[in-house]
Formats: C-alpha cells, sequence, structure tokens
C-alpha cells in the first residue's frame, strides 16, 4: 500500500522491511516528481514500479495530477499509457 509521507514530502511503499519513494513538491493537486529511489536491497525487484503504479492509482482516485520530472518516473509513464490521464 501507498503512503503519503507528507512530513517527508513523499510518497513510500514499505516491502520486506525496505523503502521504495518518491519525493514531491505539492502545489495544489499538482505533484511533481523530481525523484524515485530504492532501498539497494529492493532494487531489480519491481518495487519502483509498484510504486508507481500506486502513485497513479492514488492520483486518479483523489483527482491529483502528476508531473515527472525524474527520469525514472518519465520513461515509467512512456512505459504504461495507461496511466497517462493523470499527467
Amino acid at each position: 500500500m501507498i503512503a503519503d509521507n507528507a512530513a517527508l514530502h513523499r510518497f513510500e511503499l514499505t516491502e520486506n522491511g525496505k523503502t521504495v519513494f518518491a519525493n514531491y513538491r505539492r502545489e495544489g493537486n499538482v505533484f511533481t516528481l523530481p525523484h524515485v529511489e530504492a532501498d539497494p536491497a529492493l532494487r531489480g525487484t519491481g518495487a519502483a514500479a509498484r510504486l508507481m503504479e500506486g502513485i497513479a492509482a492514488v492520483a486518479r482516485e483523489r483527482g491529483y495530477r502528476i508531473i515527472p520530472t525524474c527520469s525514472y518516473a518519465c520513461a515509467w509513464f512512456k512505459r504504461h499509457p495507461a496511466s497517462q490521464d493523470v499527467l
């Protein structure tokens, strides 16, 4: 489950006790994602992709818009055209 850690300005997903996160800057209902990072133990497991799927789902549910500026986030949205409705 995706958590919005407002205190740290990031969306988080914890798997096996490790965290993958996407930092954000929020202006109203628009979230800019400048950085996505996975704990080294989670790299290559698809955890970052699951985080991005969750972020897109939360954005869709809550009427948020996403501006990806992180290279990973940009690439993820290009590979997942069904999620581009939140851009």
